[in-house]
């Protein structure tokens, strides 16, 4: 009989691409993951692995052998899904990820209330880019993410998730505060075609969406700095170094030689959460997305 740990292993190795990303996805050694594929390279007895480079890829029979250990692994969700929403108790573990602004804004609130009204639910969290989560969801290292998508440049979310709207971010402009628009009631985008820009790393969906809507104002954007953080960021703006779109959400302290002025031409982000459809029913789902929303109500 096949081991099904063993097949979540497979499975594991089939969509990560390699032994260390699968061992870093299932919290184990690389070791563990070797030593699971050659348990069950026994017990079918047949070659699942083979060398590639300094790697591995799957055999015929691996690949063949990890379609089913999908399918098999999600049906055992479902039923793990079913028999909490049997049970109707919200127990166990949920793992909630989120990109930072949202993790800072609303995983405090949503934990903790979690602990309160659930106190033998064990909830994990993580920081992770919008594209990243999903892709955690899909594979099953992630219950539930938190992303985003802006009013005019949708995320695709792909079949097989749920979604529920927590929230629109509006944002602003962030510039030096004693920057010639700082005072205004609000901007246009266009006003800033000579400024340098702050914006986030070159490759996340927040970069790519600031460069199409600049464009889409008429501005060819000349971004001279490059930061993950929303705090790195203002610290450019404060020492007078660019502009920057700076969304409410998790935004904290804002540093004194830093002027927020909105844009008429409204920007916001959208922020949902995302969730297997084969774990719909899950009490625990429910329960995290009831904490968020409340969270994110009184954030908005």
């Amino acid at each position: 009989m096949l081991n099904l740990e063993r097949l979540r292993t497979l499975d594991a190795l089939a969509r990560h691409g390699s032994v260390s990303a699968a061992a870093e996805g299932l919290h184990v050694t690389t070791s563990a993951v070797s030593q699971q594929m050659a348990k069950l390279e026994r017990e079918v007895g047949q070659q699942l692995l083979a060398r590639n480079g300094r790697g591995v890829r799957l055999t015929d029979a691996g690949r063949l052998l990890a379609d089913h250990a999908a399918r098999i692994l999600s049906q055992v969700e479902l039923a793990q899904s079913d028999i909490e929403a049997q049970r109707g108790q919200v127990v166990g573990e949920v793992r909630l990820g989120a990109f930072p602004t949202a993790a800072r804004g609303l995983f405090p609130g949503t934990v903790g209330a979690l602990r309160a009204r659930h106190p033998e639910l064990r909830v994990r969290t993580r920081e992770m880019e919008p594209e990243s989560g999903i892709r955690s969801v899909i594979r099953g290292d992630l219950d539930l993410a938190i992303v985003l998508d802006w009013s005019n440049k949708r995320l695709p979310v792909p079949a097989g998730l749920a979604q529920a709207r927590l929230l629109d971010d509006v944002t602003d402009v962030a510039m030096p505060a004693g920057h010639r628009l700082a005072g205004r009631e609000e901007v246009d985008l266009a006003e800033f075609a000579e400024d340098d820009w702050v914006s986030w790393p070159e490759g996340e969906f927040c970069h790519d969406w600031l460069v199409f809507t600049l464009r889409s104002q008429g501005v060819e954007p000349r971004i001279a700095h490059m930061a993950g953080e929303h705090h790195t960021q203002l610290a450019l703006i404060e020492a007078g170094l660019g502009v920057c779109v700076t969304p409410r959400l998790g935004r904290g302290p804002v540093p004194e030689g830093v002027a927020l002025v909105p844009v008429r031409q409204r920007m916001s982000r959208h922020v949902y959460a995302v969730w297997r459809t084969d774990a719909d029913r899950r009490p625990s789902i429910r329960a995290a997305v009831t904490a968020l929303r409340a969270v994110a109500e009184g954030s908005a």
